[in-house]
């Protein structure tokens, strides 16, 4: 594969200039070439829509932009870049495959469960689901907040949080601001860790996050706060943080952490990072199953 890669890279303008005189001439190697077209399209697009949402997907990025850095460095004659470059993809292989090796499992198992063509489409009342659901957390948050429980809220968004989830303890519960504050009372066993919500659910408690290490950070502020920004960092969560010291409400996004806010503007800044907007069709924050409406 590495040698394929290697060799259109260097393919020479005359070559590109025959082949496709070759294609012009021959009406059945000319059809061959769009169904090969074709099936590398669907295939390519496919595979995006299943990393799509992913942290392979920010990989992916890293991986095109590499490819286009040495077909460059080649076009340009940049010959140390080149071979810097090509050297690294040629030993890179390996770390991929261990890189995505969850990814490459999980899509295997879909592939057998016939799980990759799952579409979903909007629903009429996404907009309003997602609103109820945000109005659920903020009266679990807000409470929390009035009884100076520690809390951790980690809302998913486009990048999913499989692995995080996995550091945790499975749920999978419909929203409620009782199970949330019963979650981080005290000396519970779920209370120590962060909840995941995904897909209109409480998807895990007790989850472990990455923690910031930006020397920048305030050094008042406590694992929790910590681990809200470390993991709105890596991904697009909407993190909420509720302060076990003060009852204060801290929310996480982009690496930024926006302390004190109140239960209002708490509503307006979570109402307008998930609830859907009217032409995005499958961007769905507290996603309510299509089965679920059907039973």
């Amino acid at each position: 594969m590495l040698k394929g890669l290697e060799g259109m890279l260097s393919i020479k303008e005359g070559d590109l200039t025959a082949y496709f005189s070759t294609l012009l001439n021959s009406p059945y190697q000319l059809i061959t070439f769009i169904i090969d077209i074709t099936l590398v399209i669907f295939l390519a697009v496919k595979f995006f829509q299943f990393v799509k949402g992913t942290r392979a997907l920010q990989l992916l990025k890293g991986i095109l932009l590499l490819i286009v850095a040495t077909m460059l460095s080649s076009l340009l004659n940049l010959k140390l870049l080149n071979f810097i470059l090509t050297s690294f993809m040629t030993y890179g292989v390996i770390l991929l495959i261990v890189m995505f090796q969850p990814e490459l499992r999980r899509a295997l198992e879909q592939l057998g469960s016939n799980k990759v063509n799952k579409f979903f489409g909007i629903e009429q009342d996404i907009v309003t689901k997602t609103k109820e659901n945000i109005y659920k957390v903020v009266i679990a948050v807000t409470e929390m907040s009035s009884t100076k429980t520690g809390a951790l809220i980690v809302v998913e968004r486009d990048i999913k949080l499989k692995d995080i989830i996995d550091t945790g303890v499975v749920i999978g519960a419909e929203i409620s601001p009782q199970l949330l504050v019963n979650i981080f009372q005290p000396n519970t066993p779920l209370h120590d860790g962060a909840v995941i919500i995904s897909e209109s659910k409480i998807m895990a408690a007790a989850c472990m996050l990455p923690l910031a290490n930006d020397k920048n950070i305030s050094k008042k502020l406590g694992t929790r706060h910590r681990s809200a920004i470390g993991i709105s960092k890596e991904s697009d969560a909407i993190v909420i943080v509720v302060s076990e010291e003060t009852g204060k409400i801290s929310v996480a996004k982009d690496g930024t952490l926006i302390a004190d806010v109140k239960e209002e503007a708490l509503k307006q800044i979570l109402i307008k990072n998930l609830v859907p907007k009217v032409d995005e069709k499958k961007k769905l924050i507290f996603k309510k199953e299509k089965n679920e409406t059907k039973q």
